[in-house]
């Protein structure tokens, strides 16, 4: 299992998106791997714009693997911003969480943002 982040998805979703990471979230999906959790989701919900984003949306609900984010998945959070800032990077703190929430439940995350490869390295 994989969790995808909102820049996957959103590659994945756009006609024009990046093909090489729509083709491993489609096969993420078809292989029933691929997990979010509820800050994907909000930060998807956040941008989605008319009926159709919108159904996407709620079918990904019912399909969807969701994480769950107890409090350790926060304290991981809280963690690994420290060590981000300590070391001279400024990371948005939804993929600070996105990527506790990944660490907490031991999953890769399937990404587009480079934000994500930097807290790869902080281990």
């Amino acid at each position: 299992m994989t969790l995808v982040d909102t820049s996957a998805w959103i590659e994945s979703l756009r006609p024009s998106g990046d093909r090489a990471v729509a083709e491993r979230v489609r096969s993420l999906l078809v292989n029933g791997d691929a997990a979010w959790c509820a800050m994907v989701k909000l930060e998807l919900w956040n941008g989605a714009r008319g009926d159709h984003e919108k159904a996407v949306l709620r079918d990904m609900e019912k399909n969807l693997i969701e994480l769950q984010m107890p409090l350790a998945v926060w304290d991981l959070a809280f963690e690994l911003a420290r060590k981000a800032r300590g070391a001279g990077h400024t990371i948005p703190p939804t993929d600070i969480l996105i990527t506790a929430c990944a660490r907490h439940h031991k999953l890769a995350v399937e990404h587009k943002d480079s934000h994500f490869d930097i807290l790869d390295k902080m281990r």
